[in-house]
């Protein structure tokens, strides 16, 4: 299998004139854009970083970013993309456990890049910023000789994720070349993706998703067309402007182009493809988009870091809920909740634990330096994702979220993405958030925070949710409206800041 660097000069000398690149109002060619990225692989070698080496980067989604991304393909040098909101404390210990060389940043990073004790040990390049004793990234391209070509195989590693923490620090997730760009091909190929597609570069590119619309577009021979920050309005001013035609984001972001000022305005005719993953989309969400946009193809991706495809659904509306099944390069089962024996299957229909093979070409192979990670995820060559999820009659695959996230009150499982759908189909609810809170009697009751579009009574909902058949045992027995839900910085929900209490409920509407 090629390597990306190679990938990527396959594409420029099939199309040197194409546009690759957007961001504001730079915009460049294949070829010139290669002529950049090949010096900026020439000064990472100029600063001492080898073959094999790790550089860190706290950029946002500027052509920086994208550009130091293949530059570190065309070295052999495994990129290492961290939050751009990363603390100073944060980033000592991305620098200290990744072994990173250097590190570059942009504005949005430079203050916790200055306070940082581990940064200040390395060589910096610092992008659109000034600070002393830093490398700039315009004076790189201009004074660096071009690297002579690839170096890297298939089999180095192309770049190291960090997982989201949540009690314990984040995990590195390295991945070699192959894995990189099989993932590539696979989003193309399940999303249907056509020979110079656009995409709009919003989601981050220190997550999953945004490394593969990259790698995606370069493939393609398409364009990258950055949003450094996502803002409803520029996204959609960009969706116009640049007749986006593949979107790629998590249900945070639709639901937020939904909502903005500008939408009924925008030109939706260009975009042709949705694609949707990171979280489960509700399906009052899922219906509105599908109104909204009307694509061609709707699709609902589910995968993670550490292997980038489980299920693909490629029409999303036709079962709600529904992530489908095992991707071109996957094998997928679900097995007995509390089970770590991979041939424990669940029957169709029960509820049990995601897991997927790690054979896939698409795999991680552990996780960086953390056997007992890897000892409680990797059984048997099998990935357990820490997902709750079963197979319909059809065979297709319902994730009903976290296995550590399910409620259970009185004895009974409660999926709280089931109970969040339901709740979505109100007419009064714009978002909503099912958890479970300690109980006396009943160990845990499910409780339901809710954003509201318009005033609703805790008695409306209920009685909406025994319209709607959800059983009695499902229904929320606490209601708290809420002005924000928490949520990571792409999008996903982060229940246990409501569990701990972590909310600010709207004055006299909360409901026992």
């Amino acid at each position: 299998m090629l390597d990306l660097g190679r990938t990527l000069v396959a594409t420029v000398e099939r199309d040197p004139d194409a546009t690759a690149i957007v961001d504001g109002d730079l915009r460049l060619s294949y070829g010139e854009w290669f002529q950049q990225i090949s010096s900026l692989a020439g000064g990472l070698g100029e600063l001492g970083l080898r073959r094999g080496d790790r550089l860190l980067t706290a950029l946002q989604n500027n052509h920086a970013a994208a550009s130091i991304h293949w530059a570190c393909q065309l070295a052999g040098i495994t990129i290492v993309p961290v939050n751009w909101r990363a603390t100073a404390e944060e980033l000592d210990f991305f620098i200290e456990n990744s072994g990173a060389k250097a590190l570059i940043f942009d504005a949005s990073s430079a203050e916790a890049v200055a306070a940082s004790q581990k940064a200040a040990q390395l060589p910096q390049i610092a992008h659109d910023t000034g600070q002393d004793g830093t490398i700039t990234y315009a004076g790189m391209i201009a004074s660096s000789p071009s690297t002579p070509g690839p170096v890297a195989s298939a089999e180095d590693w192309s770049v190291m994720l960090y997982t989201s923490g949540t009690t314990a620090r984040p995990k590195g997730v390295p991945r070699r070349h192959r894995a990189e760009r099989a993932g590539a091909i696979a989003h193309i190929a399940q999303n249907m993706m056509p020979y110079r597609d656009r995409t709009l570069g919003v989601m981050p590119l220190y997550h999953t998703m945004g490394v593969r619309s990259l790698i995606a577009m370069t493939l393609l021979g398409g364009y990258f067309v950055c949003l450094p920050r996502f803002n409803a309005t520029n996204a959609l001013r960009l969706i116009e402007q640049e007749r986006i035609a593949s979107l790629y984001l998590v249900p945070t972001l639709y639901h937020d182009l939904l909502a903005d000022s500008t939408f009924a305005s925008t030109d939706l005719s260009g975009v042709k493809r949705l694609g949707f993953a990171g979280a489960s989309m509700t399906d009052g969400l899922l219906k509105k988009i599908n109104e909204a946009f009307a694509p061609e193809l709707f699709v609902n991706h589910y995968g993670s870091s550490e292997i980038y495809t489980f299920t693909v659904e490629q029409n999303a509306v036709r079962k709600p809920g529904s992530a489908g099944k095992a991707g071109i390069n996957q094998h997928i089962r679900v097995v007995e909740m509390d089970t770590r024996d991979p041939e424990q299957m669940a029957p169709p229909g029960t509820e049990g634990q995601i897991i997927a093979s790690m054979l896939s070409d698409e795999a991680f192979e552990g996780y960086w330096k953390r056997p007992d990670a890897n000892e409680k995820s990797i059984i048997d060559g099998w990935y357990f994702t820490g997902d709750s999820g079963r197979f319909d009659e059809d065979g297709d695959l319902f994730v009903t979220g976290r296995v550590d996230d399910m409620i259970i009150t009185g004895g009974e499982n409660v999926s709280p993405v089931e109970v969040e759908s339901c709740l979505s189909l109100h007419p009064a609810v714009d978002e909503a958030a099912v958890v479970g809170l300690p109980d006396e009697r009943w160990g845990k009751v499910v409780a339901a925070f809710v954003k509201c579009k318009h005033p609703v009574t805790p008695e409306e909902l209920d009685q909406h949710c025994r319209d709607s058949g959800l059983a009695n045992f499902k229904r929320p027995r606490r209601v708290v409206f809420v002005n924000q839900l928490p949520k990571s910085p792409v999008g996903k929900l982060l229940r246990r800041h409501l569990v701990a209490g972590e909310y600010n409920p709207e004055p006299d509407q909360a409901a026992e």
